[in-house]
């Protein structure tokens, strides 16, 4: 077998691998990426960038039935599903030159359009050509995780990677999971005119803090969405077109189409961790604080070593990979203040400490403040007051979480993630200006409710008093 040696072999061409290939290729390394699917991943195939176009088309159609009190007539949106289905691949299509194996190779980047798997510590198999590197970075993501239920061998079903081909629109959607992959997809296609049933076996987005799920359950119910939580699946059954899905209970859901949203599985069948010496369990590729594998010369980025699964994770994953092969830097990553947004309407974001996890680790020392939308003018303005944000303070006034549940809460929780990754005390907002009228000052807000119980106390008004002796 022909041996092709090189410097850095990057498994996989989603948003982690294209990073680090596309970095170290510049610094002027020998970098061959391997990717046996689609280039540019699940992210922008199947899931970031179909699912919030979808979204923006739905959005779009419920705002026209929907126009609230502005003064404007409803008007029922004419839905072409084929023609949605289109604008969502023409977005893609849009992104794809950014993530394409042309441009990828202007860097430099050897892109090899096969399947790769470990013949050694620091060598792959593809084809019948075998790479050798000084270090090996897998980024092979994940894909939706099949669950074990009685039947559904038997009947044709959905995930992120098919829901998106569909250019007619189911006329009852079953969606099998409530976390936010399941929501979102589920007010999308509500929106759009689909009768919608979520089951969910737990609590819907049960990662997220309940006071603010009620605010995005209360929304989606008000869509229309018929919402069962604790609800387990004892099996499926029918054909296409008339799915059945039977409840511990013996209740049954009747629908057309089922899509099962209930967790993601990492990417590592055919990868031959073994012959590398890679330790990996059903969550993923065991790493350490640097990223490295149980082989020290291989590092594992983004969903495939388990935690977090989110795009912009793999791409923090790259720069610490980057930095610990490339600087010999022995840089760590560290989730403390990573978001991540479910992007339903109302958006609910989220960064840090919840309440529950802050009273755990700080007990009374620590301070939860909150500001509510209906509060804030630009939102009464927009006739869209439904929301809050929630902050977590830690002893000395240390920022440790928000959430925010509202419109735009996306946008609106970012300067709390760079509060809380630089270490800023609650101060820093009321410190700051914020423009009027925007939604924005809903944290300078939440800010000063914080010092509040102090400023107006009895202490502060005598120490006022005092200092007027001196006018």
């Amino acid at each position: 077998m022909n041996t092709i040696k090189t410097e850095l072999i990057v498994i996989g061409a989603g948003s982690g691998g294209l990073s680090v290939a596309a970095g170290a290729a510049q610094m002027g390394k020998d970098v061959t990426l391997f990717e046996k699917g689609k280039m540019g991943g699940d992210c922008l195939n199947y899931g970031c960038v179909p699912s919030k176009s979808l979204i923006a088309a739905a959005s779009r159609a419920h705002a026209m039935a929907h126009p609230g009190v502005f003064g404007i007539g409803p008007v029922a949106p004419e839905i072409d599903f084929a023609a949605v289905n289109a604008h969502v691949h023409q977005v893609i299509a849009a992104i794809e030159p950014h993530d394409s194996q042309e441009r990828f190779e202007g860097f430099g980047v050897k892109v090899v359009r096969e399947a790769a798997a470990f013949s050694g510590k620091r060598t792959v198999v593809a084809g019948d050509t075998q790479y050798e590197a000084k270090h090996i970075v897998v980024s092979t993501g994940s894909r939706a995780a099949i669950p074990p239920i009685p039947g559904l061998e038997t009947v044709p079903y959905l995930t992120n990677e098919t829901v998106f081909n569909l250019t007619e629109r189911p006329d009852h959607l079953i969606v099998i999971g409530g976390g936010p992959i399941g929501v979102e997809l589920g007010q999308a296609h509500r929106r759009l005119g689909s009768d919608v049933t979520l089951i969910e076996g737990f609590k819907v987005m049960g990662k997220d803090d309940p006071e603010l799920v009620a605010v995005v359950l209360e929304a989606i119910k008000a869509d229309g969405i018929d919402v069962r939580e604790g609800a387990k699946v004892a099996s499926v059954s029918g054909e296409a077109g008339a799915i059945t899905v039977t409840l511990e209970g013996g209740e049954t859901v009747n629908g057309s189409h089922l899509l099962l949203a209930a967790g993601r599985q990492p990417n590592v069948d055919g990868l031959n961790l073994e012959a590398a010496g890679i330790a990996y369990t059903k969550q993923g590729i065991s790493v350490d604080g640097r990223l490295r594998t149980s082989n020290s010369r291989v590092y594992a980025i983004g969903d495939v070593a388990g935690g977090l699964q989110f795009t912009h994770v793999a791409g923090y994953h790259a720069g610490i990979a980057v930095r610990n092969i490339l600087f010999k830097v022995p840089a760590k990553a560290d989730t403390s203040a990573i978001p991540w947004v479910t992007y339903t309407d109302p958006e609910l974001a989220h960064v840090g400490m919840t309440e529950a996890e802050a009273r755990k680790a700080y007990g009374d020392k620590a301070t939860v403040v909150r500001w509510a939308l209906d509060e804030n003018d630009r939102a009464q303005a927009e006739r869209d007051t439904r929301g809050f944000i929630k902050a977590v303070i830690g002893p000395g006034g240390r920022i440790k979480g928000a959430s925010i549940v509202g419109a735009k809460a996306g946008e609106l929780i970012q300067p709390w993630v760079l509060a809380l990754s630089q270490k800023l005390k609650i101060s820093a907002f009321t410190g700051m200006v914020a423009p009027y009228p925007t939604r924005g000052e809903i944290g300078k807000r939440a800010a000063g409710a914080y010092y509040t119980p102090v400023l107006f106390s009895q202490r502060t008004q005598n120490i006022v008093r005092l200092l007027g002796v001196f006018d």
